[in-house]
């Protein structure tokens, strides 16, 4: 019996040895294998991270409907994501919601290499593109030497990869290739504000429409100010940013500037275009919404005047405040090409609003809401006049707006609300 009693136990102790070491051993096996197969999907997220560089084609060949598979969009960069841009600093991410990549192989075909110039901007060639897709676009391509342009690369895919309205120029893709950074957007037919103030060769705006454009800038910023979270100041507002498409409605363009609203607004160096520039800002080095809605009012005065703030638009509009008590000073502005047809209630309430937001003080300015009340009015007035059997009585939900009161705090109106991205430092030198 002893030596049975010993034999079990010797059997039961080798048994609980040999079931140790198999998960002894089961245990490292798991440990390998799931290390390799971190290694494994390491190597692979990082190998798809990497732009793919090729060389483009001298010919000018727009792609066709078979072509792509091969030279469509590389990627789509999901939410949240951040990417690797080629050409630019390590340090340098941008987190793209949902802005599709191009290869600069694709918008070197689709530009003809590069030969469809249509403008050219502060920071480089803008030309324009004829998708695979059959869709026209325009290509922003940033200088190659320039570290601010990298930073307005950065602002504008990062802003308007969350941004999106009807009063804004939508981006649809970039491309960060061969030390190239491009930017491309939907192609506005009409081209800039600008042209059409001052070039000779086009049909001068007419003043209904012109009232039409400040009230589709005015809703896009709007939208910038109210409706974006956190809000977003776009400081570059000027006429040759503002663009207008087939139907001549006008959106708000060029981001590279703008900025998140932040705690502190202070800024070391004053960035901007001179004549636009909020008087406060530059003495005070701090931007605000205000500083928008000043630039917004010298590029009202600008559609009235028809005159370029490099000219001493300023300095003629304060002129010409001195005499509006007696109802006539404003008219002395008007840009001659309108040739007196225009209508002098309007002029006469869109230049008082010019006014209020051009005021030295900023908290005396209106809000960009209280500036898209005050136009919505003037068109709705405009309408019942020529069309005398639609009611005046203000609907449900409509605002009649003084003027008087412009001044006074404006509660938020409810927008679609937006993600959250942080914009980088700022760009242009004045």
């Amino acid at each position: 019996m002893r030596e049975e009693s010993t034999g079990l136990i010797i059997g039961l102790s080798v048994g609980v040895v040999i079931g140790v070491a198999l998960a002894i051993a089961a245990f490292f096996c798991f440990r390998y294998h799931r290390k390799h197969s971190q290694i494994g999907n390491s190597s692979s997220r990082r190998t798809a991270a990497i732009p793919i560089r090729a060389n483009g084609a001298d010919s000018c060949t727009i792609l066709s409907d078979s072509s792509v598979g091969t030279e469509s969009p590389r990627s789509t960069i999901q939410i949240g994501l951040p990417l690797w841009l080629g050409g630019l600093k390590k340090a340098s991410l941008v987190s793209a919601s949902g802005i599709l990549e191009y290869s600069y192989k694709d918008l070197q075909k689709a530009t003809c290499n590069f030969t469809t110039l249509i403008g050219q901007g502060a920071y480089g060639p803008v030309f324009k593109a004829q998708m695979s897709s059959g869709e026209t676009v325009a290509v922003k391509v940033l200088a190659t030497d320039s570290k601010q342009g990298e930073k307005e690369f950065q602002t504008e895919v990062m802003l308007l990869g969350r941004l999106h309205h009807r009063n804004l120029v939508n981006l649809v893709g970039y491309c960060a290739e061969k030390n190239q950074h491009m930017l491309i957007y939907v192609y506005m037919s009409r081209g800039s504000l600008a042209s059409h103030l001052y070039n000779e060769n086009l049909d001068p705006l007419n003043w209904k429409l012109r009232v039409q454009i400040a009230l589709d800038v005015a809703r896009g910023l709007e939208y910038l100010h109210d409706g974006a979270v956190p809000s977003v100041i776009h400081r570059d507002i000027k006429s040759s940013n503002i663009l207008l498409d087939h139907s001549m409605r006008a959106r708000v363009a060029d981001f590279g500037l703008s900025r998140e609203e932040m705690v502190t607004k202070q800024v070391s160096n004053v960035r901007g275009t001179f004549g636009y520039l909020d008087p406060e800002y530059v003495s005070t080095r701090s931007f605000t919404k205000k500083s928008d809605v000043y630039s917004y009012g010298v590029l009202l005065f600008e559609l009235i005047a028809g005159r370029n703030p490099l000219q001493g638009l300023m300095e003629y509009v304060e002129l010409a405040a001195m005499n509006t008590e007696a109802k006539v000073g404003w008219e002395e502005i008007v840009d001659p090409r309108l040739d007196g047809k225009y209508d002098v209630e309007e002029l006469d309430e869109v230049a008082t609003l010019a006014h209020k937001c051009v005021n030295r003080v900023a908290r005396r300015r209106p809000s960009m809401r209280d500036i898209v009340q005050v136009l919505s009015r003037i068109l709705k007035s405009r309408h019942i006049r020529y069309h005398p059997s639609s009611s005046s009585t203000p609907r449900a939900g409509e605002v009649i707006v003084n003027m008087d009161q412009l001044t006074r705090p404006s509660p938020i109106p409810e927008h679609r609300r937006v993600e959250s991205v942080d914009s980088t430092a700022d760009s242009i030198d004045v």
